[in-house]
């Protein structure tokens, strides 16, 4: 896997060129920059699969520099390494695989290159495909949800509770925003939820004449609405 370090500190990009030599794994920097600048006209000349990026730098700021490396096709993963941790949101609007709070943990660097390896160059280049990203703010942190591991979002008094494999989250995206966003994926079985089709397995007639969804993965049952039953039938007998 190929690396830049942006950074405009050399000590700075010089620790981090040392942990990374001390990981299990086959990494190598090929690139720094000390400015955002400076990275988006490397990694247009010289194209990595992921992006160590400082967030505070002088002149274009690692936010605005990942966005415009994000751009690429196919872009490198962008990893944001900062002594702040206000910007995590911002960082993962531009799909940011990770962010790590300097000074930085081996054991945590290691972690985020290993969730890395699924978005590098090599890897979209062969499946065509990006993860997709939900964020969920907890206890002062950020949890990252793959799309992918989402089988329904309920909403939940002024929030949103999706359900992933990894259990329960709350988003502040509306569902309205979340169905615009993934029309290829969501289907809306109620007025308060929206399902992830793919994870459906089929409908349930309960005694009292209504109908469920049924997931592949997990025990949950879910109550459609009358309004919206022919429309998941139809879907399903679609989908096979």
């Amino acid at each position: 896997m190929k690396l830049m370090i942006v950074d405009d500190e050399a000590p700075a990009r010089q620790r981090l060129r040392g942990l990374i030599g001390e990981l299990d794994g086959d990494y190598e920097v090929t690139a720094e920059a000390e400015n955002g600048e400076q990275a988006v006209v490397m990694s247009e000349a010289h194209p990595v699969d992921l992006v160590f990026m400082d967030i505070h730098m002088p002149g274009m700021d690692g936010l605005e520099a990942a966005a415009r490396i994000s751009r690429q096709e196919p872009p490198p993963a962008i990893i944001f390494v900062t002594a702040y941790s206000e910007h995590a949101l911002d960082a993962f609007e531009v799909n940011a695989v990770d962010y790590l709070l300097k000074p930085i943990r081996r054991q945590k660097l290691q972690a985020a290159l290993e969730k890395a390896t699924r978005l590098t160059r090599p890897l979209v280049q062969k499946e065509g495909v990006r993860e997709t990203w939900l964020t969920s703010s907890y206890r002062g942190g950020v949890q990252r949800i793959a799309l992918s591991d989402v089988y329904y979002f309920r909403a939940d008094s002024k929030y949103v509770l999706v359900r992933h494999k990894g259990g329960e989250s709350l988003l502040e995206d509306s569902l309205v925003s979340l169905e615009k966003r993934f029309p290829d994926e969501l289907l809306r079985i109620h007025r308060s939820i929206l399902v992830r089709m793919p994870t459906v397995s089929g409908l349930e007639k309960k005694l009292d004449g209504g109908v469920q969804v049924v997931f592949t993965n997990i025990d949950d049952r879910l109550d459609v609405s009358r309004r919206h039953v022919p429309a998941v039938r139809r879907l399903l007998r679609r989908t096979g």
